[in-house]
């Protein structure tokens, strides 16, 4: 059996994690480790994560100062977790609930499709018992992944090799990645920018908990959507997307030259080439509106 190292981010997830950790510990026809980063979580996460430390595969990472964001939580747990023994790492939220056979299932389409990284689709489901399928699985395009993720991070399976790239990548620009806010978002572009493949399952093998503390979340329902749009205007995501680019070092790309001169010519190529930047509909015509106005600086 194929072994994988589960690195799961916690912060203040008392109420969640028991259920999620017997999900991973669940998992059939793997062999894994899961590699624990606590935030210094200031509820019962840490004593939760103890009553399991019995299974000799859960690993709690030493106390290593307060990161103050998953995604600086998560690119820790990629630096110093230890890949050595395994064949492929997977990211994990505290407050989902895996299918029995979700890493197994990412590792033989991983096979199948002949490509180094998987995402899927997830089922977020409310405290009121509400669920809806929450659908990442469009096409990818020539320019997508420096505009957007391949769905959340918490479904994405990367093979060893890929793993150890990013992570040593991760390692030697340490000081440059404390900006990143979106550590599914790079991790994408990182692979598609290197020219890894990459595989989005339009099923799903996973439960995306929605709740008042998600930091991201599953963007349903007006609200969330207005949230969604205000970073956009206030200029965050493009701050981000100009961020990872530079990072990255795809800075000179057509896309991210007309992304930062924003001039009117630029904004137009931008939009009539929008069908090539992102993958959904909707999410076509959000960036193409937001294009149409000045960028607040």
């Amino acid at each position: 059996m194929k072994r994988v190292a589960v690195l799961l981010a916690t912060y203040n997830g008392e109420a969640w994690l028991e259920r999620q950790l017997s999900s991973i510990l669940a998992q059939v026809d793997v062999d894994f480790d899961i590699y624990i980063s606590d935030d210094l979580s200031i509820d019962g996460t840490v004593n939760v994560i103890n009553a399991y430390k019995s299974h000799l595969n859960v690993v709690l990472l030493p106390n290593n100062g307060r990161f103050g964001s998953a995604s600086a939580n998560f690119f820790r747990l990629v630096r110093d977790a230890n890949f050595s023994q395994v064949d492929y790492v997977a990211l994990c939220d505290q407050d989902d609930i895996w299918f029995k056979d979700k890493l197994n299932h990412a590792i033989t389409l991983i096979n199948q499709q002949h490509v180094d990284a998987y995402s899927s689709n997830v089922v977020a489901f409310w405290p009121n018992g509400r669920d809806k399928l929450i659908n990442k699985a469009q096409y990818q395009q020539q320019y997508d992944y420096m505009f957007e993720s391949a769905g959340p991070g918490c479904t994405f399976v990367l093979t060893k090799k890929l793993a150890l790239e990013i992570q040593n990548f991760l390692i030697a620009n340490q000081v440059q990645c404390k900006s990143l806010a979106l550590h599914d978002w790079f991790i994408y572009a990182y692979a598609r920018s290197n020219g890894y493949k990459w595989f989005i399952d339009p099923t799903p093998h996973m439960l995306y908990r929605q709740h008042a503390e998600n930091v991201v979340g599953a963007n349903v329902g007006l609200k969330a959507k207005l949230a969604r749009w205000k970073k956009l205007r206030d200029g965050w995501l493009v701050e981000q997307a100009l961020l990872i680019a530079s990072i990255l070092g795809y800075s000179n790309s057509l896309p991210m030259q007309k992304l930062m001169r924003y001039n009117f010519v630029d904004r137009l190529w931008l939009i009539l080439n929008v069908t090539k930047l992102r993958r959904r509909l909707r999410d076509r015509v959000a960036l193409a509106l937001f294009l149409l106005l000045p960028l607040k600086r």
